[in-house]
Formats: structure tokens, sequence, C-alpha cells
């Protein structure tokens, strides 16, 4: 089993030690997202796998905020901006964006010329470190400026 799944199922014993309601129901949420994955991928959990879990998790809320904040709902925008920054503690940590940037120039040196061919160059050396819409958009940068 996934050391990071190990990690999320010990947190969410804690939290109900703690009677800590919206933090167990959302470690729950999570936990049986993984499990759901791990029924689909019919294979134990990678920590990788776990992260795509959590993402998809953090993405999820993401989307909502910016519902809630069209909708004049500040209340329920604040509720998941708290469940997507506690996510976001169980994630690898963030690469910088220069860091990005350097890989996203040594892409296009490489003859990567359009954005699919960036992307594909540089995704897999971040994957779970940095945000795909992060890369997405210096690599839009990096191509316009020619």
């Amino acid at each position: 089993m996934s050391a990071l799944f190990t990690r999320l199922q010990s947190e969410l014993a804690s939290s109900r030690k703690a009677q800590d309601k919206p933090r167990t129901l959302l470690l729950s949420t999570i936990i049986s997202d993984a499990k759901n994955r791990k029924i689909e991928l019919m294979r134990d959990l990678t920590d990788d796998d776990v992260i795509d879990v959590i993402r998809k998790g953090i993405k999820r809320r993401k989307e909502s905020i910016e519902m809630y904040e069209k909708g004049g709902r500040e209340e329920l925008a604040a509720k998941e901006r708290a469940e997507a920054a506690a996510l976001e503690q169980f994630l690898p940590a963030q690469v910088s964006a220069d860091e990005l940037r350097a890989a996203v120039r040594a892409a296009i040196a490489g003859g990567a010329a359009n954005i699919g061919a960036v992307m594909g160059k540089v995704m897999p050396q971040f994957k779970g470190r940095a945000d795909g819409s992060a890369i997405n958009a210096i690599a839009r940068e990096e191509l316009g400026g020619r």
C-alpha cells in the first residue's frame, strides 16, 4: 500500500479522535476516492496514484470556488478554499516557476515547436509536483515570443 495513502488514513484517525468533523469528512471523501481508483486500476495504489486523486479533489474544489463566487456565496467558497488548502499539504513540494520556465525553454530548444510537444516533454518531468495549467501558461508565454 502507498505510504501517502497510509498517511491519509492515520490523519483520518487523528481527526476522528479530535472530533474535527470537517477534516474527517474531507479525508474520508479523499480516501474513498482513492479506494475507488484502486478498484478501477485493479492493483495497489502507488503514491503517484494517490497524488492524482488528491489533485483531482483540489481541482474539483477550485471549480466549486469559482461557481460559489459567481453566485455570491462567499461562505461556501471559503469552505472549499479551506478544503483545497488542507489537501495541498499532502502533495509533494511544488516546483518553482523559474524551474518550470527553464524546463519549458529546454523543451523548446530541443525542438518542441507547439504547445502539445512542449507539454509532452515537460509534464512527465514534474508529475505530481507541478500544476499542468501553470506549465501550460509558461509554455504559451514562451512560444508566443517567437
